[in-house]
């Protein structure tokens, strides 16, 4: 009995810092570097490998664990962990995705039910993303974060601004593992020279009984 009480506890260990592993930056991939057209607007070419079944992956339905800054771009470092749902589907005929996200352990929302849903259009012609996010308790749609994926990992960039302040945002979406994908999302106060990580999630699909 003991020993079977050891092997469990260093399982779960294990779990555990698999779990810290994926919800941390990967030092291993770089971010692209920001640039600016004429006019002071991004510009974003997409990758060689662009596809409008680059989301494929996502289709179905997730449970998430997120790891979410409490305060941004105020040189913080504390976090809050929590679980949610998310379903994702193709739609108008393959160019897009859609998907809600769910949970009532958002912080701040008091155990109220949040939901979010993101749209993402894929371009033909220039080949790239764009992804749209609102989310219920705004009832805003946020300004599209646009890219494409390279090697499994993509990185989509938007000019936004926070707390009255210009910034750029990224959502990085790394899918080099399509069945444990990893979301993150960074700001960054000076055009893109330095990044704040501030929310990471990782997802584990929810397979039906068939598929067991």
């Amino acid at each position: 009995m003991k020993c079977l009480a050891g092997i469990l506890l260093i399982g779960l260990c294990d779990f555990a810092h698999a779990q810290q592993t994926v919800l941390t930056t990967d030092p291993t991939l770089p971010i692209p570097k920001v640039e600016f057209d004429a006019k002071g607007d991004l510009k974003i070419t997409a990758s060689a490998t662009s596809s409008a079944g680059d989301f494929d992956f996502l289709v179905g339905k997730w449970k998430m664990h997120n790891r979410r800054l409490n305060k941004r771009l105020e040189g913080n470092n504390d976090w809050t962990e929590f679980d949610s749902d998310d379903e994702n589907s193709k739609i108008l005929s393959g160019a897009a995705d859609m998907d809600t996200y769910s949970t009532t352990a958002m912080p701040g929302m008091e155990g109220k039910r949040f939901e979010g849903v993101t749209l993402r259009l894929f371009n033909p012609k220039t080949r790239l993303w764009s992804l749209y996010w609102a989310a219920s308790n705004v009832g805003v749609l946020d300004p599209p974060v646009v890219g494409s994926f390279e090697n499994g990992v993509g990185h989509f960039f938007a000019k936004d601004t926070f707390k009255g302040k210009p910034i750029i945002m990224m959502f990085r979406w790394d899918a080099r593992n399509k069945d444990r994908p990893v979301w993150s999302q960074a700001f960054s106060p000076d055009g893109g020279k330095t990044w704040e990580w501030n929310w990471y999630n990782v997802s584990e699909r929810i397979r039906s009984k068939t598929e067991d």
